[in-house]
């Protein structure tokens, strides 16, 4: 049974990527995404088909995907699509399910209430099986699969860090940018720490110096590792980079009324993080240096006792 594994870049690539050897079927795969240096990075030695990049809510982008799906399918020689999203997911699942191939739809961790816009059109594509990652809105057509947070648990330090090295992860999403934490974070972070900063679209007035756009995915993961502090927006692949780092993030939610997203899941995501206990969850205007030394004062560790992800019969 050979699997194509999809999912656009970002978030949605690290949860695929981190719940992969829980699916049992990493070893007749195949993945599906955009070509970026994250996913040049992640994926290394992996066998992957690049697909045209489409971004939130882009139809454009999404026609040209479900174009390359109809191409990659038509050969025969995949037998079901698994997708944690977001619109790639669509693009693929609706030609793969026409063609009676098995698919099945993951719905992001960041979605802690209900499926997002990609869940809700996935759902109607006929005998999708459907996965939340959270017990309390699955229902008779969405199945609680398991979380990719299981794995995870924070500690206190056993010593004191002091705070001289900073990663700052602001996103790569190419349309919404997050000035208010940029601005926020050069006005609080002291000025003798040596700061790595990975800003996507973000611009600001007084840019930081060295930042920049993107960042491979094993750099961004070793500058992680060497810190003594990570703030992070309020992403799923961020928290999950941090956290592998066994770093206790300080996570920033983007707001819709800011222009910062298109909803507010990030704000849900934070939440439901910060109750975990695995990230320090703060809004952008109000991170202090105090901030700072709090999440310093924390490690995440894996607890490496995680199930197999609970699949539908």
């Amino acid at each position: 049974m050979t699997t194509l594994l999809v999912a656009s870049t970002g978030g949605h690539l690290a949860e695929l990527h981190d719940l992969a050897p829980r699916l049992g079927v990493q070893d007749d795969c195949v993945w599906v995404t955009f070509d970026s240096p994250q996913s040049r990075s992640l994926l290394d030695g992996q066998e992957v088909i690049h697909v045209p990049p489409a971004t939130t809510r882009d139809a454009v982008g999404a026609l040209r995907d479900l174009v390359a799906a109809r191409r990659v399918l038509r050969g025969g020689r995949f037998t079901q699509v698994i997708s944690t999203g977001a619109s790639v997911a669509m693009s693929f699942i609706l030609p793969a399910a026409l063609r009676g191939l098995a698919c099945h739809y993951i719905e992001s961790a960041t979605r802690t209430e209900g499926p997002s816009l990609t869940g809700r059109l996935v759902a109607r594509v006929p005998l999708t099986r459907l996965y939340t990652q959270y017990p309390g809105w699955a229902d008779g057509r969405w199945r609680y699969g398991g979380s990719i947070f299981d794995g995870y648990r924070a500690t206190p330090a056993p010593a004191a860090r002091a705070v001289s090295r900073i990663v700052v992860a602001v996103g790569t999403h190419e349309t919404f940018g997050f000035p208010r934490l940029l601005d926020r974070l050069v006005d609080v972070l002291p000025p003798e720490a040596e700061v790595f900063w990975q800003i996507g679209s973000t611009r600001i007035a007084r840019m930081p110096s060295g930042a920049r756009r993107q960042v491979p995915f094993a750099e961004m993961q070793q500058a992680m590792r060497e810190a003594d502090v990570v703030v992070t927006h309020a992403g799923v692949g961020s928290a999950l980079a941090a956290m592998r780092a066994g770093r206790r993030a300080i996570y920033v939610p983007r707001r819709r009324r800011h222009g910062e997203h298109v909803d507010d899941h990030q704000v849900e995501m934070a939440r439901e993080l910060n109750r975990r206990g695995l990230v320090l969850a703060r809004e952008a205007d109000a991170i202090t240096v105090e901030d700072l030394i709090e999440a310093a004062s924390w490690t995440i560790a894996a607890t490496g006792t995680v199930t197999p992800f609970r699949w539908a019969s």
